[in-house]
């Protein structure tokens, strides 16, 4: 499966798109057109690599890895992984694990020496990243929304 998983790029555009419409309650998602500007604006960022898994040339799964610089543990970067998505008909055939498990390498290469994640407490996702070796045994996550009404 690790096979069919790539960077993804501007071309892949529409199938992020159905994709983040997959992830979002529709509050947060923008139009198509400005879309496209702000998602080859976060492909371009430095340090970050939004992953994606292919099935029949279509992207149906993928994940934003950020590698973060650092001043602790000698400089060495660290991962945080967001927006961790699969379409709904695509769920349990092991594409967002071989995601997962990509930018994992990801971060393995850049010499990262951890990668946080945060999942809702709604969905049932926490089985999944344990299954992975992920654990909340040392952190608490915590979020501070900065949401402006318009």
């Amino acid at each position: 499966m690790t096979g069919l998983c790539r960077p993804l790029t501007v071309a892949d555009y529409a199938d992020a798109r159905q994709l983040y419409a997959a992830l979002s309650t529709g509050h947060s998602l923008i139009n198509f057109e400005d879309g496209l500007g702000a998602f080859a604006a976060l492909l371009s960022h430095p340090g970050t690599t939004v992953m994606g898994a292919a099935r029949d040339g279509r992207i149906v799964s993928m994940a934003t890895l950020h590698l973060m610089p650092n001043m602790t543990y000698h400089g060495r970067p660290f991962g945080l992984i967001e927006n961790v998505v699969t379409l709904p008909d695509a769920r349990g055939q092991g594409f967002a694990r071989a995601v997962m498990m990509a930018l994992a390498d990801t971060a393995q290469d850049a010499n990262a020496y951890k990668i946080m994640l945060l999942t809702g407490r709604v969905n049932d996702a926490k089985g999944f990243y344990e299954r992975l070796g992920y654990n909340a045994d040392e952190k608490h996550g915590m979020i501070l929304r900065l949401d402006r009404p318009s």
